[in-house]
């Protein structure tokens, strides 16, 4: 193993906040691999991708918080949209590198009445304030200071990493999550296909 692997290594395992979570009764995804995701026409991006199809998903994710603007907010609220959750925090490099991306698809997607939603458990409202200002982030972010929104995704998907986005569908349910750095290509098309299912 030379110095580079053994660097990189240590920096994916200092970067990784969330371990996985899911327990052995969540479904069984369709796509588990970038790889399988590609060939099907997905860009993966730098993650992974895992789809779920209809049957197999779990109940709908339960989360409400404060947001980093002092706003309360409760996901139960958005049942009949489809939701986009991104966990990220400022320093992060992978989500300063998607920040443009999720601005781009937040914007193009919220005529059609998609909700996008940060979860932030690691900085202070100064902090995620600037990264907002800075990427001109256009959706909330829930001020996940308990770790709330890690909890609510627990029985339902594993969060491996930040970044990572979970992709809800109209009953709230995961239908699917990226892990790792997320390109609007991808982002794009799970939005579309969970928007299809109800056409």
């Amino acid at each position: 193993m030379n110095r580079w692997t053994k660097t990189l290594g240590a920096i994916l395992a200092s970067a990784l906040l969330f371990t996985a979570c899911a327990p052995a009764t969540d479904p069984e995804p369709d796509e588990t691999s970038s790889e399988e995701v590609s060939n099907s026409g997905y860009v993966s991006g730098d993650g992974t991708v895992t789809v779920w199809a209809e049957g197999e998903r779990n109940d709908p994710v339960e989360l409400a918080g404060q947001t980093f603007d002092e706003e309360e907010l409760d996901l139960a609220d958005w049942q009949g949209s489809v939701v986009v959750l991104n966990f990220w925090y400022a320093a992060c490099p992978p989500c300063r590198a998607e920040a443009p991306d999720l601005k781009e698809v937040a914007e193009d997607t919220a005529e059609s009445g998609v909700e996008f939603l940060g979860v932030n458990s690691t900085d202070d409202p100064g902090t995620a304030a600037a990264f907002e200002r800075t990427f001109e982030v256009p959706y909330p972010s829930l001020h996940d200071s308990r770790s709330q929104g890690v909890a609510a995704m627990q029985g339902k998907v594993a969060l491996q990493a930040v970044p990572t986005t979970v992709v809800l569908d109209t009953d709230g349910r995961v239908a699917a999550r990226v892990i790792g750095r997320v390109d609007a290509v991808t982002l794009r098309t799970l939005i579309k296909d969970v928007q299809a299912e109800s056409t």
